[in-house]
């Protein structure tokens, strides 16, 4: 049997030049991408199980390796002036006919998380940050969209903000993820999972020999890495500042809208709407003001730090 990855990449990764490879699958469609000497052309197939994984590559690669600017590359060949932080992408979490979690007294994920992401934007002005939304009012995006906006955006972060479900009424607390093929533990997993399927997107399992794996596993974890855990350490603490917050960690697992965005990327799980106290406190404007106001000092705090590494003076 043909490996799943076959229709999707066309192409070797090489550190100049490219190997064609012959791709003999029908129904699909075909993507170039390159950036500096790498090329990559891969092919995406609509159904089945590689339809999934297919999107989930697609969209990394794309979103990787499309052209930049001519302002873009120009400046990575020159000297420029210093890379500030200034600049955001605020995700608010489903949208539309995608409810997201539901609460026991009918709050939804979708309703709530945009509220918080519209405090947070308004907070994050205040301090001379420019602050684009994926979304700003009650409409879906898809995975796609969402990347889109980001990447065109050409941000310092990515926040994408969500509210937690579950089986059980009891788990509750606040928790935050950067992305990572492989989850931290089976709950983190469930959450991906979950979020992944608004895009009708499964969380890709792959084998340690896979080919494809080892080329997303190197883009997620040699891009911005460092800095997406250092965000999420740092939005984790101010949250758990938050009264009535229950800390549940910095965790990973494979969210698929931190995957395609070229910047360090963070999604905060603000509470579980299927724990009654965490609901209760949600529908509090005060704790959504305080969640907002957490969120806002990690982005400046991240900030400072973003800037010294880039040595950025004030």
């Amino acid at each position: 049997m043909e490996p799943w990855y076959r229709p999707l990449l066309g192409a070797g990764i090489l550190t100049s030049g490219c190997v064609s490879r012959s791709v003999l699958d029908r129904g699909s469609s075909v993507g170039r991408a390159r950036r500096g000497s790498r090329r990559f052309v891969f092919r995406i197939v609509r159904t089945g199980r590689i339809a999934s994984v297919g999107l989930i590559a697609g969209v990394v690669l794309a979103s990787w390796f499309s052209p930049r600017s001519p302002s873009v590359a120009s400046a990575s060949n020159s000297t420029v002036a210093a890379d500030r932080f200034d600049s955001i992408v605020l995700d608010a979490g489903h949208g539309g006919h995608d409810e997201g979690a539901t609460g026991p007294s009918g709050l939804h994920e979708k309703d709530l998380v945009l509220d918080v992401t519209k405090l947070l934007a308004t907070r994050l002005r205040e301090r001379g940050v420019r602050v684009v939304l994926t979304r700003t009012r009650d409409e879906f995006l898809s995975l796609e969209e969402r990347t889109a906006v980001a990447n065109d955006a050409r941000a310092d972060l990515f926040l994408s903000i969500h509210a937690n479900a579950s089986s059980s009424r009891k788990p509750r607390g606040i928790e935050t993820y950067f992305a990572s093929l492989d989850a931290t533990d089976d709950a983190a997993r469930e959450t991906a999972e979950r979020e992944n399927s608004a895009f009708g997107v499964a969380a890709p399992a792959f084998e340690a020999t896979d080919p494809l794996a080892a080329i997303l596993g190197d883009l997620i974890e040699t891009q911005h890495l460092q800095e997406s855990s250092e965000f999420a350490k740092l939005a984790q603490l101010e949250l758990s500042k938050v009264v009535h917050a229950r800390s549940r960690g910095v965790k990973q697992a494979p969210f698929v809208v931190l995957m395609g965005v070229q910047m360090p990327a963070s999604l905060v799980e603000i509470g579980f709407l299927t724990n009654l106290d965490d609901e209760k406190g949600l529908r509090r404007s005060r704790q959504r003001a305080a969640i907002a106001d957490a969120l806002a000092e990690a982005v400046m705090a991240f900030a400072k730090r973003y800037d010294v590494r880039r040595g950025v003076q004030k």
